[in-house]
């Protein structure tokens, strides 16, 4: 990051990731659903009841066998509420995604402990070591190996989901890791996996148990 895009990132009046916040916001309050009840009237002030929520995902949920991470989270509190699941990068399902993440913001990432979750991180652990595509590249060796030098004039990343749901300047928009993880394998000219499928939650598994102890910085700026 430059100097200016981490001014960008740290003025919340600059931050063109904190328009999200607040629709978020608004939307945590707004009765939604046959229910006609919002986010607030079960989960009350998401200040005091969402922190530490973001920094503890992906886990797992019972009833799918299964881990989930936080926009499928929100996505099912929506059904709850007798409403259509928001899609996968729908305006809504990011606003609230980036609200919600927002509360933790500052606080270190502590994934979830769960021994449920183990096989499905090291499957996540065994895709991102594994070569991909047709140019034969692993995730490990461009953010582990080459991480700090350049690729294409850019600076190459460490890979870690410290700012999700993020803002990059390339989008002009905010969007989720499952995002950015399609463009790494649309990069490498490999097949990226369904929207939603499992396996983009084992890799945000694996990464987020490899930032572990890092701090949250959603919604973050990125070039």
């Amino acid at each position: 990051m430059t100097p200016a895009t981490q001014r960008l990132q740290r003025d919340d009046t600059q931050n063109p990731g904190m328009l999200w916040v607040l629709e978020g916001e608004a939307l945590w309050s707004r009765a939604a659903g046959t229910s006609a009840k919002a986010c607030a009237d079960c989960h009350g002030d998401a200040t005091r009841t969402m922190r530490g929520v973001a920094v503890r995902h992906p886990r797992f949920d019972a009833a799918l066998g299964r881990p989930v991470e936080l926009g499928e989270r929100i996505a099912q509190c929506r059904v709850r509420q007798g409403a259509a699941p928001p899609a996968p990068e729908s305006a809504e399902r990011l606003a609230l995604q980036a609200y919600v993440a927002h509360q933790s913001r500052g606080l270190p990432i502590a994934p979830d402990d769960d021994p449920r979750l183990a096989p499905f991180r090291e499957r996540g652990r065994q895709f991102y070591e594994q070569r991909l595509g047709a140019l034969n590249l692993a995730c490990t060796q461009c953010h582990d190996t080459l991480a700090g030098g350049r690729l294409g004039g850019s600076v190459i990343p460490q890979g870690h989901p410290t700012g999700y749901p993020i803002y990059r300047l390339e989008w002009q928009g905010l969007g989720s890791l499952q995002r950015r993880l399609r463009g790494c394998l649309s990069g490498v000219r490999a097949e990226p996996f369904a929207p939603g499928a499992v396996e983009w939650v084992e890799l945000e598994l694996f990464l987020m148990q490899r930032a572990r102890g890092m701090l949250l910085e959603s919604p973050a700026v990125r070039p």
